[in-house]
């Protein structure tokens, strides 16, 4: 059994690579809502970031994930040393990270932090849940940036979100357990909140950490696509 038993894979095809930097040690990339991170187990999941950029740059690897339907800002090393680095930083928690997302209704509290342990909801995979017996910690900061209204009744949030932790879902359920849910998630969104984006209103925006061989601070920023 799982969440979505009638979706099928159609990754955007435009643009194909959209690369932000580039140097002999790393690429940065903003990846495409509605593409895979890493390939899947079938065959028609083989398309994925991870594939493009390695039919051009054969040495690169994974170095971090998002969600197949989170946009924004990735980061593959090139090279054995740049690898273990930046994986180093990652869980270290020495990156800084932060993403936008649009979720229904109107947050009230103008900042916040949401402190809820999550595991995976393995009758429904992939999907995640808050258990506090059993959960890994996770931590998420945000920030509301602005209101708009959705139509007559309804209104959304524009928010900034900043994991801490980097659990599997983690801002969509972080929001979902808060009561907004991300707009267009087809895993955790309501009718309401679902039917009013045709993608997941995610995306991983700002992106800092030390160059793995120069120690220098790279901060790098994909503009929104909805806000």
């Amino acid at each position: 059994m799982t969440a979505n038993p009638d979706f099928i894979y159609q990754p955007p095809m435009y643009p194909y690579l959209d690369i932000i930097y580039q140097d002999q040690d790393l690429v940065v990339l903003n990846k495409a809502s509605g593409l895979l991170s890493v390939p899947g187990r079938l065959p028609e999941h083989q398309d994925c970031l991870q594939n493009r950029v390695q039919r051009v740059l054969p040495s690169a690897t994974i170095v971090h994930r998002l969600d197949m339907a989170t946009s924004g800002i990735m980061i593959m090393a090139l090279n054995k040393a740049a690898h273990v680095n930046i994986s180093r930083q990652f869980e270290q928690r020495k990156t800084k990270k932060s993403y936008i997302a649009r979720v229904f209704g109107r947050v009230k509290a103008c900042e916040g932090s949401i402190d809820l342990p999550l595991i995976c909801d393995w009758p429904n995979r992939p999907k995640q849940k808050v258990d506090h017996e059993n959960g890994k910690q996770s931590l998420t900061h945000y920030s509301v940036l602005s209101y708009s209204q959705l139509n007559s009744d309804d209104e959304s949030t524009l928010i900034e979100l900043r994991p801490v932790t980097g659990r599997s879902h983690q801002l969509r359920v972080h929001m979902l357990a808060l009561g907004h849910p991300i707009l267009g998630d087809r895993l955790y969104a309501h009718e309401q909140a679902l039917t009013v984006s045709p993608r997941l209103q995610l995306h991983a925006r700002n992106l800092s950490l030390s160059h793995p061989v120069t120690g220098e601070l790279l901060c790098f920023i994909a503009p929104c696509p909805f806000d």
